[in-house]
């Protein structure tokens, strides 16, 4: 199956997108979703129709570790 390119309009892919609960009443949110062909696609809540970033499970596993570790704390 040929993967998604990053980029492509959110809206325009077949996903059930999820929303964090701890996002703001005013749609301060990233929303993700589960591809058919195994990628993970990210967007802006307050951009639904805008460009979704698409990444592998193994990156986005990567990327939780880093989190959960406090590697990005410094942004906030």
């Amino acid at each position: 199956m040929a993967s998604v390119p990053n980029g492509v309009r959110a809206s325009s892919l077949d996903a059930r997108w999820i929303t964090t609960r701890r996002g703001s009443a005013e749609g301060d949110c990233v929303e993700v979703a589960p591809l058919t062909d195994g990628g993970i696609a990210v967007r802006n809540s307050r951009d639904p129709d805008g460009p979704a970033l698409v990444y592998t499970r193994s990156e986005v596993r990567a990327f939780l570790a880093g989190a959960k570790d406090g590697e990005f704390d410094h942004l906030l």
